[in-house]
């Protein structure tokens, strides 16, 4: 596919996070239609204070997705990106919270939807493509384990107080919710679906377990990639291999929807080895082989800088990233 043609292709996203927002860093620079859907069951950090405070569905994940997108031509424009993702690290009610979600909230109150807000956000931004909510129903996720535990609220799930060496064997919402209308006409006119990286529970399959968004993805005649996570999670993928994580989308998803598997070949430093180390995470096992069902690029995906935490930050955040322009390259590739 040549340059003009990816530019004009239709990739469709489906994640959150800090994953997400690699992957489309790297993307808008070679592709101008791109949607990305993002779960809204976030209950952790500045998320509370915006479902209980304000009222409002949270949107870190929503933020993040638009500065992903967002234009950098100038340098009045990285400097509007590095505002949106500004943190602040003092003040009573608002230390830990991003400039971007409060942008978010205020632009909310001014036009009276959330909707709206995302949507001029997107315009000030100035971002190639736009970003959807999966639903527009407030619900919290509910993971129940192999030892029958149930657990309420992604935070809880995303960073246990529990054992969190129990593998997750069911994911859903309570309550039960509606997918926005627009994301399945968006499944529907890809040219490419992109699942992850990100949490495989809490970010990714958070956007599966939405009604009707599997049936969308099995029907559409996309591409459907899957960019494997570098490191597993404990509390959500505690050792579990590439070809685990496989059959929890599948589990969804179905088998041979998936037509590449994009997971990582660089080496990882030995000093983040060892600071993982504490929180139990490891590098995902490569234990996948191509077969009829799709096929693998194994292949040098690592940013090679680790990234440092910012101050204000209360969440636990990974140490190591996919390289933008690495997965960008690949991504290409197969358009």
């Amino acid at each position: 596919m040549n340059k003009k043609d990816s530019k004009s292709s239709h990739i469709v996203c489906i994640g959150g996070g800090t994953g997400t927002y690699s992957l489309l860093t790297g993307l808008r620079q070679v592709c101008n239609n791109i949607t990305v859907i993002v779960s809204m069951a976030d209950t952790g950090g500045s998320a509370r204070k915006e479902l209980d405070e304000f009222g409002l569905l949270p949107s870190s994940d929503i933020r993040k997705s638009l500065v992903g997108l967002a234009d950098t031509q100038s340098e009045e424009d990285n400097l509007l990106r590095e505002l949106f993702q500004y943190r602040y690290n003092q003040g009573t009610g608002v230390k830990g919270m991003t400039f971007g979600n409060l942008f978010l909230v205020a632009l909310t109150k001014l036009l009276g939807s959330q909707l709206k807000a995302i949507e001029k956000a997107g315009q000030i931004l100035r971002i190639k493509g736009r970003v959807l909510p999966v639903s527009l129903d407030r619900v919290d996720l509910v993971a129940e384990y192999e030892n029958g535990l149930i657990i309420k609220g992604e935070h809880l799930i995303d960073e246990p107080k529990h054992d969190s060496d129990l593998q997750i064997i069911k994911l859903s919402t309570t309550p039960t919710a509606k997918v926005y209308p627009p994301v399945l006409d968006a499944i529907k006119g890809a040219n490419m679906i992109i699942l992850g990286p990100g949490g495989l529970y809490t970010t990714l399959i958070a956007n599966l377990v939405i009604d009707g968004v599997c049936k969308a993805i099995a029907k559409s005649s996309a591409k459907k990639v899957h960019i494997m996570n570098l490191m597993t999670e404990h509390g959500q993928t505690h050792k579990l291999s590439a070809s685990g994580h496989i059959k929890v989308i599948e589990k969804h998803l179905g088998e041979n929807v998936i037509d590449y598997v994009l997971i990582n070949a660089g080496r990882i430093p030995k000093d983040i080895l060892e600071k993982y180390q504490t929180a139990h995470g490891q590098p995902v096992c490569n234990d996948l082989t191509n077969n009829e069902q799709f096929q693998v690029i194994n292949t040098n995906l690592l940013f090679p800088k680790e990234v440092k935490r910012v101050s204000g930050d209360m969440l636990k955040r990974s140490l190591i990233r996919h390289d933008p322009k690495k997965l960008a390259k690949e991504i290409i590739k197969l358009l």
